[in-house]
């Protein structure tokens, strides 16, 4: 086994959870790649070309059976994890006023970008303290991609705002339970970022961003997130377990 760094992506076909894998692969990283669909996405080649040795683990990580064989292929193939990044999320499949939403989108907003992360982390965290007792040194990092929508109300998705309020919550959490073994964990926060997913609303928010909604007035790209996730993983920020990363042109400020 080659003695190189090893990080779980979940959701890395494509927008924020592909930049994030190529940025891996550019520090150094093996991977192991998640995504839904069966066929491997091309990201594997494009991040095979940065010299990264990577393996594929399809599946809905709503699943525990997927995020157990997402586990089992990193020991098998790596017998490491230095990082996890929990980015795999789900809008609405279709966006519903708060009074009409139905279960079912609950179920499965809630299932892929809550449940599944918080699982998934139980997964990784106890192999990651069984990592540390054998190896008291070596840094080990979990990143949750959040969103502005955790603290952000939109009646039409609120199933999505409660899965990012979750996943903020979760992070302070596993940095809480996890510091004693100097396990870093992270949230970053996107704002309006240029993905399959915000394409649909593209023209609503080019107006809103001309508008001043941002103070730096552009759309975010996946590679700003996948930036702040290098910085992160180059050791960066190891002493601030539990803090929130924001990547949202400065969404976050309060403007009078």
């Amino acid at each position: 086994m080659r003695d190189r760094p090893v990080a779980i992506v979940t959701g890395a076909s494509r927008g924020i959870g592909r930049s994030v894998a190529l940025e891996l692969g550019s520090l150094g990283y093996d991977l192991v790649v998640n995504r839904v669909q069966e066929q491997q996405p091309d990201v594997l080649e494009e991040a095979g070309a940065l010299g990264a040795h990577c393996e594929f683990a399809p599946g809905n990580v709503a699943e525990a059976e997927v995020r157990r064989r997402i586990v089992e292929i990193a020991r098998a193939t790596f017998g490491r994890c230095d990082l996890l990044v929990n980015n795999a999320g789900a809008a609405p499949m279709k966006r519903l006023d708060l009074l009409e939403a139905t279960e079912e989108s609950f179920d499965r907003v809630l299932g892929i970008n809550l449940k599944g992360p918080y699982f998934l982390t139980q997964l990784v965290a106890n192999w990651m303290i069984e990592q540390r007792k054998q190896d008291p040194r070596r840094p080990m990092r979990i990143i949750n991609i959040g969103s502005i929508s955790a603290y952000t109300s939109s009646p039409s998705r609120g199933e999505y705002c409660i899965s990012k309020a979750g996943i903020a919550m979760m992070t302070k959490l596993y940095a809480d339970r996890l510091a004693e073994y100097e396990i870093g964990v992270f949230e970053i926060s996107p704002g309006i970022i240029e993905t399959d997913m915000t394409s649909a609303v593209k023209e609503k928010y080019d107006k809103l961003i001309a508008e001043g909604l941002t103070p730096i007035k552009r759309w975010g790209k996946p590679g700003d997130v996948a930036k702040a996730v290098g910085a992160i993983a180059e050791g960066r920020l190891d002493f601030s377990t539990g803090s929130v990363i924001n990547v949202d042109g400065g969404f976050h400020l309060k403007r009078l």
